[in-house]
């Protein structure tokens, strides 16, 4: 029915040839005819792709909060304590200290890991999340970095490290900060005002830090845990409410803090003691006999003070009982005397006899009436006479020099001169105080519940006997001054600081240990002044650290602070480093110091000056350990240095467990001296050698 046009026959042969293979007589053209649908169909479809497509760049990195960590690691963990490795993408919530909340660091805590090395201003800006931050008690140095990123901080604990600078400002702005302690460091300059923009804080420990100028006015109502103590702050203490709920101990050794909390009137002119006024008050101010004074003990105050007058009241009182009591107690007996005396006489007048057997006759029992009247009122003036000598001397005090010391200044320009804390103690604070006359004192004010058990006649007599030393390795004691409780000792100003600033101090994180010719110098030094003391007195030091030896005028190594830890129990100090120069046999009984003890502590300085490292980091080795760790600590070899391995080897002797095995400071200082004659030998045949 329908008609179908045929196609011409090159026409139908070139549509059959685009269906079907290439033969062997087809065209390459035809072949590519053939497929070329299949082809356009593949590259269409997604599974064409021979690998799958790169993923975000954001996958590819590693987090951000890891980082920040290892950030951190590179510069604050010089001696790699720090295991930290990232191996998948979120296992740095697993390493040490780190806690996480849906992937996110929120809280980073390495109290105590001994970390030794700086706070990197980039390390930890990047932890958006963190709540708590805690670097307490490790060996973290250089300036506090800029924190305000971390928006979401609660918590920041950098106490007991050797930050220094000036109180982080950036803290200022963390509105939801809530605890803030940077106690134990070396932070500077005042507490900026703005701090009570921080009006969540209930936690502020600032105390044993360098912090000057006035404290602020702080009125966070939920503070409820303050300490600024162990500072240089000047000035009244605001009377904010919030700061009067404290005791005086939150505002402790800040010689020019003033005010009610503390008691002390804010015009003493003392920066040493914790009334200056008491010391020098006279008995008409005493006694409140002015009309001010009379005023005040009428009217009711609320100031804590008013106890005081009280109890001065109730003491003057108690005082004039006695005095009364004894003065009649004296002319009852007179006045007995007297009857007694009149009665005898009386009955020998009247003719009564005397037996010859009597056992005293009238004259005998009137001379003996008479004696011991005598004797009686001798003992009640002599009793008066010695309690007001002595309220004389507890009141005024006297700054006494000691034997052939030229009295240079007196109490009045001590209690005058500007008084800057060097650092503070065991035994107590050190102050550099500038006179009126341009002289320079070092005053260490001791403290007093250290002496509580010692009197005045013991402290004296130990005084007079230890300032009495002298030698060119040994801080001279030039004066020393004690009355109510408050006890100082005045030294020579040594103007280049300590050992322990020397090694520990402003060195930057990647400076090496000491030359050794620089740790034989001072180990002589040393030895010198501990040889002195332990031969010439026979007294011991008791207190021997990096911290209390001093650099001189050229440098040469001066014992401070010798023969004063004998009177205190030094036991309560649990400072890692003391406690690391304690001896064993110290440690584990109350036993008192001895020169064995104080050859032990001269072992331990020796390796701290030799490898670099505080007390508390070196290891407890054999003898013939301790040359390979101290070799590891300079990074050198011994080879070249042989002097050095010796005095490795007299500081691991030095260091025996056995007092008994220990030598004598004389002993360890022939051993010091042959190491140098060695080293002055060598260096005269180098010279004749090199110059025939």
């Amino acid at each position: 029915m329908f008609n179908h046009r045929q196609p011409p026959a090159s026409q139908a042969h070139h549509c059959h040839s685009a269906c079907h293979p290439l033969r062997q007589n087809e065209s390459p053209q035809n072949l590519i005819c053939l497929r070329l649908p299949f082809l356009l169909l593949w590259f269409s479809s997604p599974l064409s792709a021979v690998s799958p497509p790169p993923p975000p760049v954001d996958l590819l990195l590693p987090p951000s909060d890891a980082v920040s960590l290892l950030t951190f690691k590179s510069k604050a963990d010089l001696d790699n304590k720090l295991l930290y490795a990232l191996h998948e993408r979120f296992d740095y919530c697993e390493w040490q200290g780190v806690k996480c909340a849906q992937g996110r660091v929120v809280r980073f805590s390495l109290q105590g890991y001994g970390l030794r090395g700086t706070f990197s201003p980039d390390s930890l800006t990047r932890l958006e999340q963190l709540r708590v931050l805690s670097l307490r008690n490790n060996s973290l140095f250089g300036p506090i970095p800029n924190l305000s990123r971390l928006v979401n901080l609660k918590s920041l604990l950098l106490g007991r490290n050797f930050f220094s600078g000036s109180f982080p400002p950036s803290v200022l702005s963390l509105d939801k900060l809530r605890l803030i302690d940077l106690a134990f460091n070396n932070l500077t300059g005042p507490i900026p005002v703005e701090i009570n923009r921080v009006d969540r804080l209930n936690c502020l420990n600032l105390e044993f830090n360098r912090f000057n100028g006035s404290l602020p006015p702080l009125n966070q109502s939920d503070l409820s845990i303050f300490n600024v103590s162990g500072n240089n702050f000047t000035g009244p203490i605001p009377n904010t409410s919030t700061l009067t709920q404290f005791q005086a101990s939150a505002f402790s050794l800040n010689p020019y803090l003033c005010g009610e909390i503390i008691d002390k009137p804010c015009d003493s002119p003392s920066p040493f003691f914790k009334s200056s006024s008491s010391n020098n008050t006279s008995p008409t101010t005493a006694t409140g006999s002015s009309n001010s004074s009379n005023s005040q003990s009428v009217i009711p105050s609320p100031s804590p003070r008013k106890h005081q007058r009280t109890a001065l009241i109730l003491g003057f009182s108690f005082g004039t009982l006695t005095l009364v009591s004894s003065l009649f107690l004296c002319l009852f007996a007179t006045m007995r005397n007297r009857r007694m005396k009149a009665g005898l006489e009386k009955t020998i007048a009247e003719g009564e006899t005397v037996r010859s057997n009597q056992l005293f006759d009238p004259e005998t029992i009137t001379v003996r009436l008479d004696s011991q009247s005598n004797e009686l009122t001798e003992k009640c003036e002599k009793k008066r006479s010695t309690a007001a000598e002595k309220l004389t001397r507890e009141k005024s005090g006297e700054l006494v020099f000691c034997v052939g010391e030229e009295k240079l200044y007196t109490l009045e320009h001590l209690m005058r001169a500007s008084a800057e804390m060097l650092g503070r103690g065991i035994m107590g604070a050190t102050y550099k105080a500038k006179l009126d006359n341009r002289m320079t004192l070092t005053v260490k004010r001791i403290d007093g519940g250290k002496f509580c058990a010692v009197d005045g006649d013991t402290f004296e007599r130990h005084m007079e006997m230890v300032g009495a030393l002298r030698h060119p390795n040994l801080v001279p004691v030039r004066a020393y001054f004690q009355a109510k409780g408050e006890r100082l000792i005045i030294y020579d100003y040594q103007p280049n600081g300590s050992v322990f600033n020397l090694i520990h101090g402003s060195r930057s994180a990647r400076a090496k240990p000491l030359h050794w010719t620089s740790c034989l110098k001072i180990a002589e030094d040393v030895a010198q002044g501990l040889a002195y003391i332990h031969q010439a007195s026979n007294f011991i030091h008791g207190n021997l650290k990096s911290s209390n030896v001093l650099l001189g005028a050229d440098f040469e190594a001066c014992v401070t602070d010798y023969c004063i830890a004998t009177l205190a129990d030094t036991s309560s100090d649990n400072d890692p480093d003391s406690v690391r120069y304690r001896a064993p046999e110290l440690r584990k009984s109350r036993s008192q110091a001895t020169a064995k003890s104080d050859v032990y502590a001269f072992g331990v300085l020796l390796l701290e000056v030799l490898s670099g490292k505080p007390p508390s980091l070196h290891p407890f080795l054999a003898p013939p350990d301790m040359p390979d760790w101290v070799r590891a600590m300079r990074g050198e070899d011994f080879s070249e240095t042989d002097r050095l391995g010796m005095l490795v080897e007299v500081a691991s002797v030095c260091s025996l467990t056995s007092p008994e095995q220990r030598p004598s400071m004389w002993h360890v200082l022939k051993m010091i001296q042959k190491i140098k004659s060695s080293l002055m030998t060598e260096n005269l045949f180098d010279q004749s050698t090199r110059f025939p």
